[in-house]
């Protein structure tokens, strides 16, 4: 018997999906015949994904350092690295794998700011991805106001913010009033100056240890000017007289004693006129004006005292945990002056600018701070050698740091090697708006703290020999640091002599080498004419 005939093999179906499954359904007559066009994958390939590199750039940018810790990330503390490291990261800047691990991306700052320092202009660089376009705004949008990113710079693989930086620009903004011995005096000022032809008034236009107005009923001078305060005392003055009225129409009906009530009127309304006083004495002060101004002697004055810190000294008594001995307390000061006034909110500020190659913790501030206390006459301007002396360990006044900002750092060394084939690292492009972020900011934040907090004014009134007894270093220690001086210079004397008598013995000697050769000359001559006779 014949096998059937084999049935032949069933067509190959078409691929029409990227599934992994075995089994699919057979599709019906219509559609295998008519297919959906719709259905048929393209034969193009998709576009495959971009990859983009990791470029090595220099970002430019400005912060208010209100609310933060400073400008480096610590454990446990807000700072502006923190903020801006995870704005990195949500705008596509740094991978997962990079996350809060800087030295992955090469991370570095041009400068460390303080506490409470603010920035103008600050360059951190490190390797980011920073395609595809609109890098800068997708930071922004990360970042919240205060921290606000100019642009950056493409620069070389060797490039550090910190390393290949050359100077940088510090500015203090430093009310007027600080300068003026009669402002803001401490308690022992005032004590010190009855009797004398200029007399002091106790402070009244801040609240220095928590210390009230009379007649204010318990509220802050400070945050009250006259008239209110005038129209509270007068308010509660009414309501006194008020609740006496009363009191008096009840004793009238119960024994219509007349006297009583005249004498009450009376001791009221004495009450009152004292109560005015206070009020309108206490609104004297606090809206009298000092007649001080900055003028060319004070100009004169103060940048002659900030010119001692140009050069290079040993700031150790200008820092905290900085030794004498450490070669870090040794820094070069380029330039230091307060030529121009600037006026934020009503307050005048001396401008003082410092350029120098780098500073310590502090530093500026501690240097501000000993300037103030000598245009004060709280210390004498001769202390100012004392505290850059080695060997001399004094205690300096640190200003408050709400009037310091970071106001540029250059690279001047690397744009001219560099001019050629890199762009040039600076503010040049965002002069605009680092000034307009500066006016918003920065010296809004200045005068605002000044009106409201008086951190200046409140700091003023512990510029006191109680506090910083060095102030009296050269009358305590007077005698030791001459004798030191005098020992020093008896030493270099003696050496001074000894170099003299040692070129005198040298001189004798060879005096003495010539003769002893003149002498020999002259007796072989002797003897060569004794012989030819």
């Amino acid at each position: 018997m014949a096998s059937p005939p084999s049935s032949p093999p069933l067509a190959k179906k078409p691929k029409m999906s990227t599934s992994t499954s075995d089994t699919e359904p057979e599709p019906d007559n219509e559609t295998e015949s008519n297919p959906d066009p719709s259905a048929i994958p393209s034969a193009v390939p998709a576009e495959p994904r971009r990859r983009y590199k990791r470029r090595k750039v220099a970002i430019l940018l400005g912060y208010c350092g209100h609310g933060y810790q400073g400008m480096q990330k610590n454990p446990g503390a807000k700072s502006i690295e923190g903020d801006l490291e995870e704005a990195l990261f949500h705008a596509g800047g740094v991978p997962e794998a990079d996350r809060g691990a800087p030295r992955r991306f090469d991370w570095a700052r041009a400068a460390r700011t303080d506490k409470g320092v603010s920035a103008a202009a600050q360059v951190v660089s490190g390797r980011f991805y920073v395609d595809p376009p609109g890098f800068v705004d997708r930071l922004n949008e990360q970042l919240p106001d205060q921290i606000h990113i100019y642009g950056y710079k493409r620069v070389t693989n060797a490039f550090n913010a910190k390393k290949f930086c050359d100077r940088r620009r510090y500015i203090y903004l430093l009310p007027v009033f600080a300068l003026d011995p009669s402002v803001h005096p401490d308690r022992e000022a005032v004590a010190a100056s009855i009797g004398s032809g200029n007399e002091l008034a106790k402070c009244v236009e801040c609240s220095e240890r928590g210390r009230k107005v009379p007649g204010l009923m318990g509220q802050d001078p400070v945050r009250m000017n006259g008239d209110e305060a005038l129209a509270q005392c007068e308010g509660n003055v009414s309501d006194l007289k008020s609740m006496n009225s009363d009191l008096n129409h009840e004793v009238v009906k119960q024994g219509d004693n007349e006297k009583l009530q005249s004498v009450n009127d009376d001791a009221l309304k004495v009450e009152a006129e004292r109560s005015t006083e206070k009020v309108e004495g206490a609104a004297a002060v606090n809206t009298k004006k000092s007649e001080f101004s900055y003028g060319d002697a004070e100009k004169q004055r103060f940048n002659r005292i900030l010119k001692n810190y140009e050069g290079t000294h040993n700031f150790h008594n200008f820092t905290t945990r900085t030794k004498a001995e450490d070669p870090s307390a040794k820094r070069y000061i380029i330039s230091f002056n307060a030529d121009s006034v600037v006026t934020l909110e009503g307050i005048d500020f001396v401008k003082c600018e410092v350029v120098g190659q780098s500073f310590m913790l502090h530093q500026i501030r501690k240097m501000i701070g000993l300037a103030v206390a000598m245009m004060r006459n709280c210390a004498p301007e001769s202390l100012m050698e004392v505290a850059l002396r080695k060997d001399v360990n004094i205690n300096v006044p640190t200003a408050p740091e709400v009037g310091l900002f970071l106001d540029e750092c250059f690279f001047s060394s690397y744009n001219k090697k560099w001019n050629s084939s890199h762009e040039e690292v600076s503010m040049k492009d965002y002069e605009k708006e680092a000034e307009e972020f500066k006016l918003k900011f920065i010296y809004s934040h200045i005068a605002s703290m000044e009106h409201k907090e008086g951190a200046v004014a409140l700091w003023l009134h512990s510029l006191n020999q109680r506090n910083y007894p060095d102030f009296n270093f050269l009358e305590t220690n007077g005698k030791s640091v001459g004798e030191e001086e005098t020992k020093q210079e008896s030493l270099r004397n003696e050496e001074l002599k000894e170099e003299n008598l040692g070129q005198k013995e040298s001189e004798k000697l060879n005096l003495d080498e010539e003769e002893i050769k003149e002498e020999k000359l002259g007796e072989e001559e002797l003897k060569e004419v004794n012989s030819g006779q």
